[in-house]
């Protein structure tokens, strides 16, 4: 159905617009899950998937949980550099890392990982769909 790439970790780079900072300029905290799902996204893409294939395989995908640990702040309008790592896949969730640094100096930003359920349309727990494990290092 798929053609796999075997593509485990993307960049991306982001440049933060004002409404996502606080009164200060800096990057509000709860922006950095955004962050992560953009990279995601990004990631899916480069193994030459998109979200509507999942839907249309019959699978969503949820955060089942999510760690982030702030390492420092960022700013509105800083270019910064979001690398997401799919770091293992199983029949029942797939886990991500990610890296963000600012773009130009390479000091890291944020550091995270989220793990991810496969569930039906109905909500309740399913496999993950085989074409996905292509994503994830050998």
């Amino acid at each position: 159905m798929f053609t796999k790439k075997h593509i485990s970790s993307c960049d991306i780079e982001i440049t933060p617009r004002y409404n996502e900072t606080d009164q200060g300029g800096v990057v509000h905290h709860s922006v950095y899950p955004v962050y992560f799902e953009m990279g995601r996204t990004e990631l899916l893409r480069a193994n030459g998937f998109a979200y509507k294939d999942l839907e249309a395989s019959g699978c969503a995908m949820v955060v089942a949980q999510l760690n982030i640990k702030y390492r420092g702040p960022a700013y509105y309008d800083q270019k910064i550099m979001v690398t997401t790592t799919c770091q293992r896949i199983t029949r029942a969730r797939i886990e991500h890392s990610y890296i963000v640094k600012d773009a130009k100096t390479g000091k890291v930003i944020t550091e995270g990982q989220t793990t991810l359920a496969c569930i039906d349309g109905e909500g309740k727990m399913r496999s993950v769909p085989d074409f996905l494990f292509g994503m994830a290092p050998s």
